[in-house]
Formats: C-alpha cells, structure tokens, sequence
C-alpha cells in the first residue's frame, strides 16, 4: 500500500529555503513516508489528529496522514526551533 504525497505551498516555500545538501535530506525522508507515513521516531502532535512530525537532523517535517485517502499532506518544514513556535499556531 503506497500513500500519494501532497505538499503545501507554504512547505514547498520552507523547502526552497533550505540548502540544498539539506533540501536532499529532507526530501529523502519525505519520499520515505510514500511506504510508511508512520516511520520509527515520529511523532503525533498533541492536540492536533492524524499530524505527525519527523525529526531530519535539526529540522521536523510537520505532515497530516488521510488513511481513508492514502494521502499524506506536508505543511510545514523548519529549522526545530522556529518550527515548534509554528506549530502552535496551526
């Protein structure tokens, strides 16, 4: 079972801000959530149902999983400690 990736345009702006060694990493783990949206150390946001965050070295990936749809939406991508500022706003 594959899950479709969608991504913001808000995410697609934080990953064009990233360095492109970076982006790469980043993009890497993001295809990676195509077989298993729920890796090993990911996270579920407090308050918020079916968002997850993943760690790729000092950034999160911050991604909403429709099992109903197999699609998994990312919204958001930073640095850790803008990010979880961010986070309490959604």
């Amino acid at each position: 079972m594959s899950y479709r990736i969608e991504v913001t345009p808000r995410a697609q702006k934080d990953l064009k801000a990233l360095a492109v060694r970076e982006r790469q990493r980043v993009a890497g783990q993001i295809d990676e959530l195509k077989t298993d949206p729920r890796p090993q150390g990911c996270r579920k946001l407090k308050g918020r149902e079916g968002f997850y965050r993943i760690r790729v070295g000092g950034y999160r990936v911050v991604y909403l999983v429709e099992d109903e749809l197999l699609v998994i939406l990312i919204v958001r991508v930073g640095d850790r400690k803008d990010l979880y500022e961010i986070i309490r706003r959604l």
